[in-house]
């Protein structure tokens, strides 16, 4: 499979402690409807650290599920420990996810040679197409070029990497070292277009969350050339981008967003906590300044 174009990393709706089904559901249709290319469930967003293994099985079994072959399910089956990682994402194959999202290690902070050998033991236990996610902001440690390039080299399904390290620059080192037919994607919403224009393939998207068609849109343009419509996009929905990451760490202020449009609850689990009230107020007067509130 290719990895191209817009994925939502989906946050994962509770009610009552219990994952909330009609919402999780009712928000794969609206990406469906939106023209995304495929969906991320348990990722960060979908606050996977929270979710226990029945949990985190579970909410892939539904995406596939929900999602009925009508887009990519890319399942978040990483971890800091390789059993578990191998173990998850063999669930995720036998339940039907389309390929599998591969964390950095994080909190042991392993070395490149232990990093090289935990996702080539992953790839050999799984015929899943794999992307890596290096992300050092949350990992403390990011997947070396020189070992991304080595993955690709010697494992044929890791087909792809999302990057969001915030440097352009290693984007463009990442072109230089891999394959041609090996997917770069973004994995911060405001780098989407300079990152696309260096040679990335697509997105794995948060704001998707509450503006899916946007989102396919901006990345739309940037995969047809069209780098005049994606400016107009990016210079107008930047503010909201920023705005999202920088009230409160990620997922808390898009899923307070999805459920200030009325899709979800704002229940989340700690050690997260939801918005103040100070910042609910902030969140609030952003999206009603994008007309996102009905």
């Amino acid at each position: 499979m290719s990895f191209r174009g817009t994925y939502t990393a989906l946050i994962t709706p509770f009610r009552n402690g219990e994952v909330d089904r009609p919402a999780f559901q009712a928000l794969i249709e609206r990406q469906i409807a939106a023209g995304v290319d495929g969906i991320v469930p348990v990722g960060t967003t979908g606050e996977s650290p929270t979710l226990n293994g029945a949990e985190h099985i579970e909410v892939i079994k539904l995406a596939v599920e929900y999602a009925a072959r009508r887009c990519q399910v890319v399942a978040g089956t990483g971890a800091n420990s390789t059993s578990e990682a191998i173990e998850l994402t063999k669930a995720a194959e036998q339940a039907g996810a389309t390929s599998s999202l591969q964390v950095c290690p994080y909190y042991n902070k392993p070395s490149q040679e232990g990093l090289y050998q935990h996702f080539k033991a992953i790839a050999e236990q799984t015929e899943l197409p794999i992307m890596l996610y290096s992300i050092p902001g949350r990992s403390v440690i990011e997947i070396a070029i020189e070992t991304a390039a080595r993955l690709a080299a010697d494992c044929p399904n890791i087909t792809a990497i999302k990057e969001a390290g915030g440097s352009v620059d290693r984007v463009n080192q990442l072109v230089q070292a891999l394959p041609e037919n090996f997917a770069i994607l973004s994995g911060d919403d405001p780098l989407t277009l300079p990152f696309m224009a260096c040679g990335a393939t697509g997105l794995v998207s948060v704001a998707g969350n509450i503006i899916p068609d946007v989102m396919a849109r901006l990345v739309r343009a940037c995969l047809n050339g069209s780098y005049d419509e994606a400016f107009v996009i990016q210079k107008q929905y930047y503010p909201l981008f920023r705005g999202l990451m920088s009230l409160e760490v990620n997922p808390v202020p898009i899923k307070e967003a999805v459920a200030m449009q009325g899709h979800c609850s704002n229940e989340i689990r700690l050690p997260l906590v939801p918005l103040n009230p100070e910042q609910s107020d902030s969140l609030r007067q952003l999206l009603e300044e994008f007309s996102l509130l009905s």
